[in-house]
């Protein structure tokens, strides 16, 4: 078992399963921290609707949940970010 990359506890596999279930295709393997640092906000995402993973270090909600961001990379070849570009060009 690995340690939480945050908080360096025991990651519980069981848990973290549990709570990624709303992030289309994730599993605990996806990620290296344990349930308790890690943040989802249900129906956030603005290509699915679905929920988002928060990083801990982060304070800002991301707009694209990773399986979308994945998926707008495979399709257009390009990084959109987390976050919608609101700067006009």
């Amino acid at each position: 078992m690995k340690p939480c990359q945050n908080c360096q506890a025991v990651i519980d596999e069981y848990i973290l399963d549990k709570q990624l279930e709303p992030l289309r295709g994730l599993t605990v393997d996806d990620f290296n921290i344990c349930a308790d640092c890690a943040t989802i906000v249900s129906d956030s995402c603005v290509g699915c609707s679905g929920a988002v993973y928060v990083p801990r270090s982060v304070t800002a909600t991301p707009d694209y949940c990773p399986a979308c961001r994945s998926d707008h990379i495979e399709r257009t070849g390009q990084d959109p970010g987390w976050n919608l570009d609101t700067a006009s060009s």
